[in-house]
């Protein structure tokens, strides 16, 4: 599976918060914030936090590719 935050990070860009203000208001660790940068997997748990302060679902900040479409 490959993992896109893309629209996560675009979210951030129209909602004016950046990714420390996330961190902090959804109480997600930096080493978290570290693997979506880099589009790696992190637990439904982080991203209902995310979704929680952004008021969105997890659609709306994650996209799920097949491994082939990488």
């Amino acid at each position: 599976m490959a993992y896109s935050y893309n629209r996560l990070w675009k979210l951030m860009i129209d909602k004016k918060i950046n990714k420390t203000a996330l961190r902090r208001e959804a109480g997600i660790t930096s080493n978290a914030m570290a693997k979506m940068g880099k589009d790696q997997p992190v637990s439904v748990e982080v991203l209902a936090k995310i979704c929680r302060v952004l008021d969105c679902t997890v659609d709306d900040i994650i996209e799920i590719f097949p491994d082939e479409e990488k």
